[in-house]
């Protein structure tokens, strides 16, 4: 079984993929992900156009090549007619987990009404988790840590919470948080003790 955590980041914009502008999804990932994981972790980053060969080319590679253990999504996952992420996603699925689609539209109902237009899925393709994020790096912030109230406490839960556990299910490396950024839950039979403890 491998500890490291490897990571998948596509980034899906014909407008970032041609140096219109920038692309924000994945420095956000990255940013959030060195802040949030406490376990070994590293990740390979695409950058690719609204087309659906080529996302489900990307998916594919990045799962069944690579290896990538989670591949996050950014952008696409709307009803204009360039959108086709989620069309890519469940093309290449073995398993669909829909949970992940309804609490991202959940969280972000949160926070705008047009939430209800988002599409994202998660999927299971062999040992990998794939999710569909939101394109703008506040809200893959908030899908990945959910709604807090003033005080602190979780009103609405993040998706993250519940990635760690799945991976585990699916063969994955065991995933430790930083429980102030989000903490993962797992029952207590699965929880291991941390290696770096004092005993």
């Amino acid at each position: 079984m491998k500890d490291e955590l490897l990571i998948g980041l596509v980034s899906i914009s014909d407008r970032a993929y041609s140096g219109v502008y920038e692309d924000k999804g994945i420095p956000a990932l990255r940013e959030w992900f060195e802040l949030a994981l406490k376990s070994p972790w590293r990740m390979e980053t695409r950058l690719i156009p609204d087309q659906q060969a080529s996302i489900e080319q990307t998916l594919i590679e990045l799962c069944d090549s690579v290896g990538c253990d989670l591949v996050l999504t950014t952008g696409g996952t709307g009803p204009a007619p360039r959108d086709v992420t989620p069309e890519a996603t469940l093309a290449v699925a073995h398993k669909l987990m829909p949970g992940f689609g309804e609490q991202m539209r959940q969280i972000s109902l949160a926070f705008v009404p047009t939430a209800i237009l988002s599409r994202q899925v998660g999927v299971i393709r062999g040992k990998s988790l794939i999710l569909n994020l939101p394109g703008q790096p506040k809200s893959i912030k908030e899908t990945l840590e959910g709604v807090k109230d003033a005080d602190g406490s979780q009103r609405v839960p993040g998706i993250f919470a519940a990635v760690p556990y799945c991976l585990d299910l699916i063969g994955g490396p065991y995933v430790e948080t930083n429980g102030s950024v989000v903490k993962a839950f797992r029952p207590k039979s699965a929880i291991r003790p941390e290696k770096n403890s004092s005993a």
